[in-house]
Formats: structure tokens, sequence, C-alpha cells
């Protein structure tokens, strides 16, 4: 069957964005931006799909060719600030030739500039009350995973090898916690060096971890 029709021509299909920024961006990746902005700056609550459409340069009605709708949006985005730290989480603990502080460290830093290093501070997310729902259990699995990661590299180190399993419980939320609470900080003062702020941080953390 073919894909012109009647009506001078133009092809047939799902509709295109209209006046859509060229930015070389998918429909899907544009609309994942606008959202990423929007969310960060109006709120989630506060953002509709239009809105969200619009930023975009398309029309509402063109936006459920792509995406569900916000929650979908929200969840894809929620998983975007956890893989890449999970990815570098992986490689490290497959790294036997590097002691375990010298890993836990790197894996602090990097997450700490992966978390504060984008255009959107897309970590204060997290703390959305509609991140509780089932809708995002992906992400929430994707986080445990990378939670657990930090559990085996501070149990490889010297410092984390002696602690009882309760303590070593402790030690890594208490790592976990600092790295995520960095979006508070990097929130009131997004102008700090995020690389020497994520330097920073990853000392602080094998401190707590005793190392």
């Amino acid at each position: 069957m073919g894909t012109t029709g009647a009506q001078g021509g133009r092809r047939v299909g799902r509709p295109r964005a209209d006046q859509r920024p060229d930015s070389g961006l998918s429909p899907r990746d544009e609309l994942l931006r606008a959202a990423a902005e929007l969310f960060t700056t109006r709120g989630y609550a506060a953002t509709t799909t239009r809105a969200v459409a619009e930023r975009a340069g398309m029309r509402q009605a063109s936006m459920y060719h792509y995406v569900s709708g916000k929650e979908e949006l929200l969840a894809d985005l929620l998983e975007s600030t956890v893989t890449p730290s999970l990815a570098c989480a992986r490689e490290l603990l497959a790294d036997d030739a590097t002691p375990a502080e010298s890993r836990l460290w790197e894996l602090c830093r990097t997450d700490v500039e992966l978390l504060c290093g984008g255009s959107h501070n897309l970590g204060g997310l997290y703390l959305l009350p509609e991140v509780r729902a089932e809708r995002f259990a992906g992400f929430h699995a994707v986080r445990a995973e990378l939670k657990d990661a930090y559990r085996q590299l501070l149990a490889a180190t010297a410092a984390g090898g002696a602690l009882a399993k309760s303590d070593l419980e402790l030690r890594t939320d208490l790592v976990f916690g600092l790295i995520e609470g960095v979006i508070l900080v990097h929130r009131s003062d997004p102008e700090r060096p995020v690389s020497a702020f994520a330097e920073a941080t990853a000392d602080a953390a094998l401190r707590i971890a005793g190392s």
C-alpha cells in the first residue's frame, strides 16, 4: 500500500513535531529534555503534558506517539540518573587488581559527578512523593543494585571486612545516603565546581566507611 495521499502528496503516518528545535534529538529525547527542564524548575505536579509537548515543539496529541505520559517521562529520567553509575560500579567490582578503597572512592566521585554534572538537577526528583509508586519499580530496582555495589566495595576494604553484618549495612546506608544527599547541597549552591565537590564527597564517604 502506498504512503502518499491526496493532500499534496504528503506522507501519511505519525504526526511529526511542529516547529521542533533542530537539535538533532529524536522526538522522544526532545520530550525527555523538556520534561527534565520543567520538572526541575516548575515541579512535577505543576507541569502538564501540554507544557512538556509545547516545550519540545510539538502538539500534545503528537506527544502520545512517543510516550504514554508524564509518568513514563519521569521514570526514564529517574533511571537515567542511576544507570551510568551502575555501569561504573560493575566495572569497579570486576577490577580485583585495584585496592577496594580506591575503587569505592572512584565510585563515590563518579556518582556525585553524574548526579550534579547535568544541565538539570534530576537527582532532586528522588524526593517526589510520586516516586514511591509501583510505576517506578524499575528505578528502585536499579538503585538497589547500585547500593549493593557500594556495599560490596565497602565490604572489600580493610575496615569494611572487619565489620559485623549489621554494622556493614549501617555504613553502607550512611555512605549511600551521603552520595544521594549531595542533591540538596548542590541545589543550594549550583555554582560550586562539580569536580572539587565530587572529590571532597568521596573523601568524606571513605571516612564514614572507616577507611
